[in-house]
Order: structure tokens, then C-alpha cells, then sequence
């Protein structure tokens, strides 16, 4: 496996277009934050942003038409000069575009397709439907954050200029700011690092992001074999006080999927502290599959609706090592 992207080195930049578009929320959620963002891209990678002429419709659920945005889709995969693909944002519709995709055009415009949240749908789809990989990683909005933003930028370029294999080692600090609201009200919280649920080593095929978005393509075509999988899973607080029955019952019903006892690790993202989900209730239900005492499940890993937040590829391939009180997570392209 090898970067798509190509580019010698962060003070070498080479200028090259990606497409915004807005598959699930509408641009006009983060229109403040626009020119921020694309600024930001420009300078530490050299990247021009271009948009999809759809993505500022704004209809009831904060998104637009179905055909606006299979068309902006459409359109981010056949332009030539495009040469990857960010979502705006997330929000809560990306599967009823599933059926009016047109997985040839992808299949055959291979680039890399990123974001994460409602994402998580498009992400695991394609990858399923053609073989493409795609990234969960930051949603465009979040390179309009002026500060703590270094990490998602190293591992941003880790998983698009740099060709080797590379750690995922932990943040030294996390925030959940509305940072959006107020740039410089922005509170950040020590980060413990890894917890391991439960000990072993395992290589896998990676497959993952949202649980409950990923959960919304079971029973179709559309869901990723589980097989021999490196299963990363993560979850907001809109649940609330709920989010620990509805992570735990998401959980179990993922794990009931074809294949899902093939699953080889497991990797849980941070929770959001309104969630109430700690380290007890996570170990709780990690104990409540009798399949996982067998192979290694981490949490507090730093991808998820907290920030900053790792890039990785779907379809790619993961190892980790949970021996001895020491963790080990690797993104492998050889």
C-alpha cells in the first residue's frame, strides 16, 4: 500500500487541487470557518481547495438534495485535476445517497475520499462497493481550528505524503472546546493515553469509524466484510446519559454481522465526557463479548468526535500490540 498523494517533504510543497463537498451537512454549517480552513491547507501542504457547486444548498436536516450532492460526488471523482476528496462535515444523511451512486465512476477515478462522523458511511461503502481505499480522518471544518491543531495535521500528512509505515502514538493533550463558537475560549485536558481492555497482537484489514453510522449499512450491500478485520469504532454524545446502553447494544449488534467473529483487534476512540462513558463502563462491555478475550481491544485511541485526531485508511492494514502495559499501533504499506 502506497500514499496516492505524492510530495517530498513539508517544506517542499507541491500544489495540487482537492474538492470540498457536502455529502451529508450542508458547507453553509461552517461557512465562517471556510476561508480559515483552506488557508490552513494551502500553507502547510500546498493544497487549492475547490468546491462542489452544490454543497452551500441548506435544506430541513442542514444538507441538500439528494441529487445535488451524488452529482458534486460524481463530479470530485471524474474531474482529472481533483486529486482527493474532503467532506465538509458530518451530519446524519449520507446513506440515502447509497443507492444513486454511480460505484463505477469511482472505481474507475480512484482517489482518496475523506472525513469521519456520518462519513463513516460513504467511507466503509465505497471501500466495500470498489475496492477504493478511503480515510477516516478530519472533516474540512476542523483545519478552521487556529489552535491545538498539530496532530491532526502530522497524522493528515502522515497518511498522504509519507510513503513508509508510521506509529500512531497518543496525544499529549485532547479537548471537546465548541472551539467553532470561540477560538480562543479553549480548554485542554491532559491525555492518559492508550487503555488496554484487553491484552494480544493482531494484523488486520481496517475497517471501522462511527459505530452507529457504521451500524446503518448492516443487512445491506453496502457493509465491508469483517474478516480478518482491525475493527476501529467510536461514538458522539447525542445520546447522552444513554450513550453507554447504546454504545453497548451497537456494539453487540455489529458483532452479530457475518464474519464478525473473524473481527482480529479492536481499537475504541475517546468519548466525549457528556457521554458518561468511563473507563469501568468501557471494560464492561469490552467483558460482555465472550469472542473479545481473545485478541486485543484498546481504547481511548484518538480518533472520534474529541480533538485532535488520527487519519487512517480504510481498507488499509493495522498492526497493534497490547503486551506488558505497552501499546503499539502501526499503519502498515508494505
Amino acid at each position: 500500500m502506497s500514499s496516492i498523494l505524492t510530495r517530498k517533504s513539508k517544506s517542499n510543497k507541491i500544489s495540487f487541487k482537492i474538492a470540498v463537498i457536502a455529502p451529508s451537512g450542508s458547507i453553509n454549517e461552517i461557512s465562517s470557518l471556510k476561508l480559515i480552513a483552506a488557508g490552513k491547507l494551502y500553507k502547510e501542504f500546498g493544497i487549492e481547495i475547490v468546491y462542489g457547486q452544490n454543497c452551500i444548498e441548506n435544506d430541513l436536516l442542514g444538507s441538500s438534495a439528494i441529487k445535488s450532492r451524488v452529482d458534486d460526488l460524481h463530479w470530485a471523482f471524474m474531474d482529472k485535476d481533483i486529486k482527493a476528496i474532503m467532506c465538509a462535515t458530518g451530519g446524519y444523511n449520507s446513506n440515502d445517497l447509497l443507492p444513486y451512486i454511480d460505484w463505477q465512476v469511482i472505481k474507475n477515478n480512484p482517489k482518496p475520499f475523506i472525513g469521519s462522523s456520518d462519513i463513516t458511511v460513504l467511507i466503509n461503502a465505497i471501500y466495500k462497493k470498489t475496492g477504493v481505499m478511503t480515510y477516516f480522518g478530519p472533516n474540512f471544518y476542523k483545519f478552521g481550528a487556529e489552535l491545538g491543531l498539530e496532530y491532526t495535521l502530522d497524522y493528515f500528512y502522515k497518511s498522504f505524503f509519507l510513503h513508509g509505515d508510521y506509529s500512531i502514538l497518543p496525544s499529549s493533550e485532547w479537548s471537546e472546546d465548541k472551539w467553532y463558537k470561540n477560538q480562543k475560549d479553549r480548554h485542554f485536558i491532559l491525555n492518559k493515553g492508550y487503555v488496554i481492555c484487553n491484552p494480544g497482537i493482531a494484523r488486520g484489514k481496517i475497517i471501522g469509524g462511527n459505530l452507529c453510522s457504521l451500524n446503518l449499512l448492516q443487512g445491506t450491500e453496502y457493509m465491508p466484510d469483517l474478516d480478518s478485520v482491525i475493527l476501529c469504532v467510536e461514538d458522539d454524545d447525542l445520546a447522552g446519559v444513554y450513550t453507554f446502553g447504546e454504545f453497548y447494544r451497537n456494539l453487540h449488534s455489529l458483532f452479530q454481522q457475518p464474519n464478525a467473529s473473524k473481527i482480529k483487534g479492536v481499537l475504541i476512540g475517546r468519548f466525549l465526557s457528556n457521554s458518561n462513558m468511563t473507563l469501568d463502563k468501557i471494560k464492561f462491555v469490552v467483558n460482555s463479548f465472550p469472542g473479545l478475550k481473545n485478541i486485543p481491544v484498546i481504547a481511548n485511541v484518538d480518533f472520534g468526535h474529541t480533538e485532535p485526531i488520527i487519519t487512517f485508511p480504510i481498507g488499509g492494514i493495522m498492526e497493534i500490540k497490547s503486551l506488558d502495559n505497552k501499546v503499539e499501533i502501526a499503519v502498515l504499506r508494505s
